[in-house]
């Protein structure tokens, strides 16, 4: 759905109109005001008296939007352009024609990099527009009807797969009121209908975007907390530092381990687009030594709120963006905050249990009465107190509900800060499904983390349900189980080695003589773990499995990852 334009597509046929009549536009576009971008996308996209460029002026989207489209028209219809005039272009049309933060926002993972399994309204629009890539391509983008129907005809033109979708019945769509039952909706008229209703060109959100958009103010020192799958949470702080222009900066990070007391130092610089999108890059202080090494240099992809207060998103690296930071900024002021508590979750009835509350301008001087901990917990003694970080041995009534809790220190609260639970009933091995890529002789490995995590039940005693309380990491000893999709291929042997710690290291691509028919080392596996000290109702242990899909190298790159970059 990103392919945006090519000189070689016809315009739309105009819907029950004479044969050869195009459609017309009949929404209002947006003006271009930029010189260069009319310099560089006039030569053929027409202008007209408003200021609109053809196309152009008819849709909106994201940085990596931009630059996809750019790459395209060189590649596609010779643009001649420079990098310096396509970075200025991207700026100018992100801030003109791009998305506003609470549009952004819901697809932010998809310029951060991460695997998740999307949300969709229904199978009809997985059909239409997720079958080749993820849904959030599309969302990623504003049209005007005429510009969802003309993209829908260039992907007939260009990919003969899409046709064949389109065409196929709308599984679970309504049908239009009087139309013949005979005549099933497609999937494609669907989508024709659907699309221009939640991606409109014309936005309330982009309207009062528009009109606060202004140069971001983010230099200044920033508190951070981070986590990092099977390596644990980090608190820190993040000074930015003015750049050459107005909208780029300089970062420079220290972070903490709360596990183990590390820390982790990392440079860097950003790049703003639209006023509120951090597009960057950093490095660790030191050399990173494996794939997932904390130093490892990264590409990083930010949401700041438009208060420009606070901020969200991922710091990632790895040859299929694997591994990866998940970051929150909040700006630091002289006001106290709350960053984290360890350990961690807390067993109702549990007494005298030690935690730490890691803070920026805590107050020095602490007593068991300035600080709130939420329902059923009470302090016994504040052991130590410092501005960053506070010490205190609690208890924990042992009719406490299980459930998240507040913490509250002079003013500053942390919102679900730290868990009671009463068991732990059951395991997740997250990622729930997952993906390794073979490598190491001529392509690089996509590796995989998995963590188990606990879960209690909740109010209702029952699995699986909304109010189930995430209890955190669990130790597990970690194994592989055959996943039984295809018998004697024994996948367990040939697809990698799972560590000790849950790290999945993919094994090589290539034939395998020493295979059936000499295949690949593809496969499908169970990740399974067994919590160590955790046990069922029946006194045995519990676990739990992730599916596990070890499959070969990207040959070939769809998505462009030097556009981000």
């Amino acid at each position: 759905m990103l392919a945006l334009f090519s000189s070689s597509i016809v315009l739309a046929q105009a819907d029950g109109g004479s044969s050869g009549a195009t459609m017309k536009e009949m929404e209002d576009g947006i003006p271009i005001a930029d010189r260069l971008v009319t310099e560089k996308c006039g030569s053929c996209h027409t202008s007209d008296a408003k200021g609109n460029l053809s196309r152009i002026s008819w849709v909106r989207t994201t940085p990596e939007g931009w630059a996809q489209a750019i790459k395209r028209m060189v590649r596609l219809n010779g643009l001649n352009i420079t990098p310096e005039e396509s970075r200025a272009i991207i700026k100018s049309l992100s801030a003109s024609h791009g998305l506003a933060p609470e549009e952004a926002r819901p697809v932010m993972y998809l310029p951060e990099k991460r695997i998740i399994d999307e949300v969709l309204p229904n199978e009809t629009m997985r059909g239409a527009c997720a079958s080749c890539h993820a849904y959030a391509q599309p969302l990623s983008w504003r049209r005007s009807k005429l510009e969802w129907k003309t993209l829908q005809d260039m992907h007939v033109a260009l990919y003969s797969q899409a046709d064949a979708q389109y065409r196929r019945p709308a599984e679970d769509a309504e049908q239009p009121a009087g139309r013949d039952p005979k005549d099933k909706l497609t999937r494609g008229e669907y989508a024709l209908t659907y699309l221009p209703k939640v991606a409109a060109l014309h936005t309330p959100e982009w309207a009062a975007w528009s009109s606060r958009l202004r140069a971001p103010r983010l230099a200044g020192d920033w508190l951070v907390v981070a986590s990092v799958p099977g390596q644990g949470r980090f608190v820190g702080t993040m000074t930015v530092s003015p750049g050459e222009m107005k909208d780029e900066f300089a970062t420079s990070a220290s972070l903490t381990s709360l596990g183990n007391g590390a820390t982790v130092s990392r440079s860097g610089k950003g790049l703003v687009y639209s006023g509120y999108s951090w597009r960057g890059s950093s490095r660790g202080g030191a050399a990173a030594s494996k794939p997932d090494d904390l130093n490892s240099a990264a590409r990083e992809t930010l949401w700041f709120a438009p208060d420009q207060q606070h901020a969200e998103g991922r710091w990632f690296w790895g040859e299929y963006q694997e591994f990866g930071y998940d970051v929150k900024l909040v700006r630091a002021t002289a006001a106290p905050a709350i960053l984290a508590v360890t350990p961690g979750a807390v067993k109702a009835g549990a007494k005298g249990v030690e935690v730490a509350i890691w803070g920026h301008n805590l107050p020095a001087s602490l007593t068991a009465a300035d600080i709130d901990l939420g329902s059923g917990v009470t302090v016994a003694k504040v052991v130590s107190a410092t501005p960053g970080k506070a010490v205190l041995t609690i208890d924990v009534a042992a009719s406490a509900s299980a459930g998240q809790r507040d913490v509250g220190i002079g003013g500053a609260v942390l919102e679900k800060a730290f868990p009671v639970y009463r068991a732990v009933d059951y395991l997740k091995v997250t990622p729930e499904t997952s993906l390794a890529r073979l490598g190491g002789t001529k392509f690089p490995k996509g590796y995989q983390q998995f963590e188990a995590i606990g879960y209690d039940n909740g109010v209702d005693g029952k699995p699986g349900t909304g109010d189930d309380v995430a209890i955190g990491p669990i130790d597990a000893t970690w194994s592989m189980q055959e996943f039984m999709s295809v018998y004697y291929d024994d996948d367990m042997k040939y697809v990698g080695a799972l560590s000790p710690t849950a790290f999945f290291t993919p094994g090589l691509e290539g034939p395998n003589p020493e295979r059936r028919f000499s295949r690949n080392n593809y496969g499908e596996v169970w990740v399974v773990a067994t919590a160590k000290r955790e046990k069922d109702k029946f006194g045995k242990p519990l676990s739990a499995r992730s599916y596990l899909v070890v499959t070969v190298p990207m040959y070939q790159r769809f998505d462009q990852p030097e556009v981000s970059q």
